[in-house]
């Protein structure tokens, strides 16, 4: 079974106090859910490894903002530390995005995108998604979209083309400038 993601992120047990946002976006640019979660105090901050860099992706005051593109079969966190600035960018592949109770959702397809805001990228998961094609966690038909998918943001990425990364700022202003 997939993993169902929620944007307001409930069952996340790291975060003591929390704000919680979320809007529908209709412009030109982007159509979909965006979600703005601010960890206001955490337990115990969250460091990830890329090869020999160490980033702090969640800790307190930091700002993740979710967004959940209308007919797409990706989403993108945007990690923002407490001083407002990106820390990367997370693109979830996923078989399909919802809602449930008003709360957007996304089923996770395992393989991921990690972009930096120096331009680095990174495939990350790829032995997750093996893992489920093998243990009949998902089916062959899944595993083939979520390359597909993963080859194609990634060149669009390669080739600076991948416009959602340049709305989130936008994004998280919108819900800024509103409290």
């Amino acid at each position: 079974m997939l993993k169902r993601r929620y944007g307001n992120r409930p069952d996340w047990k790291r975060i003591i106090k929390r704000d919680y946002a979320q809007s529908y976006f209709d412009t030109e640019e982007f159509r979909g859910y965006v979600c703005l979660l601010h960890t206001v105090e955490v337990r115990e901050p969250l460091h990830v490894n890329y090869g020999e860099k160490k980033l702090c992706i969640v800790d307190d005051g930091y700002w993740w903002l979710q967004q959940f593109p209308s007919g797409e079969k990706y989403c993108v966190t945007t990690m923002f530390d407490a001083d407002g600035e990106i820390v990367q960018w997370y693109i979830d592949i996923c078989l399909e995005t919802g809602l449930e109770e008003g709360i957007p959702w996304m089923d996770d397809l395992f393989l991921d995108i990690i972009v930096l805001p120096s331009g680095e990228h990174f495939l990350v998961d790829v032995d997750e998604l093996d893992d489920a094609l093998n243990k009949g966690v998902i089916d062959r038909a899944d595993y083939e979209l979520a390359w597909d998918e993963a080859k194609r943001l990634m060149k669009l990425i390669e080739k600076r083309e991948f416009g959602l990364l340049d709305l989130a700022e936008e994004h998280k202003r919108f819900f800024i400038d509103k409290e």
